[in-house]
């Protein structure tokens, strides 16, 4: 990881160690919540890993607080403004391409806009989000192929769509040149239906991806 990549890592462990501790509970609890693996929430804790967006899709959602709290110190801001450049981001691929998190609201409805840049040949592939998300995308420069639930738009500069996130979809630019697009993604009610004491028993394991 770049320094930049290794600071936002360290940042992102140490929200979900404080709202984990916050809530007295284990790495278990949080890992069976979440349905990811132990071993996952450890090294995110301690900023070791390069979580995929869906992992900390899971792990928010799991705390109640909603991606964009991941990236952000808790306090009161009526107003929050994100400098150009000052984005999270939370995707790279090998080529340059970068999925950056520019603004979120807080939960328990929370909206999450995104600055979406793909090289060449870039794809990414999201899993289902939880029930009721939607998606907004325009393309800003270039081509992108989007598939939802195994059908497939093709979309150009200036073209806008809206679609279920609760769904299989991916983004691809398989053109020549450079893509970029803005999403907005609306996840209503984070936290429910996640939280270990909701079941009346405390989870005591963390099997998952």
């Amino acid at each position: 990881m770049d320094k930049s990549t290794a600071a936002l890592a360290t940042a992102i462990g140490g929200r979900v160690k404080q709202e984990r501790q916050a809530r007295s509970w284990t790495l278990d609890q949080l890992a069976q919540a979440a349905g990811v693996s132990r071993r996952m929430v450890v090294n995110v804790e301690q900023g070791a890993a390069n979580p995929s967006v869906g992992t900390l899709l899971r792990i928010s959602d799991a705390l109640g607080i909603g991606l964009p709290a991941l990236v952000d110190s808790p306090r009161p801001k009526p107003v929050a403004v994100t400098r150009s450049g000052d984005g999270a981001a939370l995707w790279t691929s090998a080529s340059g391409g970068r999925g950056v998190l520019v603004a979120g609201t807080e939960s328990p409805d929370v909206v999450e806009l995104w600055d979406w840049t793909f090289e060449p040949n870039d794809r990414h592939a999201s899993e289902a989000h939880a029930r009721g998300t939607k998606e907004l995308l325009q393309v800003r420069e270039g081509s992108v192929i989007l598939v939802v639930a195994g059908e497939t738009f093709a979309l150009e500069a200036g073209d806008a769509v809206s679609f279920p996130g609760d769904v299989e979809h991916s983004y691809a630019n398989t053109g020549s040149d450079l893509a970029r697009f803005s999403l907005a993604v609306f996840e209503p009610g984070v936290g429910s239906g996640h939280r270990p004491e909701a079941s009346g028993a405390a989870p005591t394991s963390g099997e998952g991806n």
